[in-house]
């Protein structure tokens, strides 16, 4: 992690993908020993040191999903502060190269955006389906 410059929270930087296929979303869910567990969210992961932002969201998909990615455009930018940390969340749209699988989530989920609201997601996911919603 490195330092936030507009805090003394340590500073993380992540990626999500916006998977949609048939009208559908892909989200998952968090493990329960995961921090923020059972939540719901776009699949991605943190950006490794050193790591770019399609080789970060290829990796975290492998791990998260089994399942290659092939990553599209940057389509959203939120920062949402936490209790302990500070996150930068950058979100590109995606399409799956196969068969996706819970490999490394706890459930996963094709979900129509008008059922967003039956899947609690951390504040910055949120802000992600908030946007989609909106159409910005």
């Amino acid at each position: 992690m490195t330092p936030n410059p507009n805090s003394n929270l340590p500073h993380i930087r992540v990626v999500a993908a916006e998977i949609e296929q048939n009208g559908e979303y892909l989200i998952t869910q968090r493990r329960p020993e995961s921090a923020l567990p059972l939540l719901w969210e776009f699949p991605g992961g943190r950006v490794q040191e050193g790591e770019s932002d399609s080789d970060a969201l290829r990796r975290s998909i492998r791990h998260r999903l089994d399942v290659g990615v092939q990553v599209g455009h940057r389509v959203l930018h939120v920062t949402h502060t936490y209790d302990k940390y500070a996150l930068d969340m950058i979100v590109y749209r995606c399409a799956l190269v196969g068969a996706p699988r819970a490999a490394n989530v706890h459930q996963i989920r094709w979900v129509r955006p008008d059922a967003f609201g039956q899947y609690p997601f951390p504040g910055a996911d949120q802000q992600t389906v908030d946007a989609l919603l909106s159409g910005t």
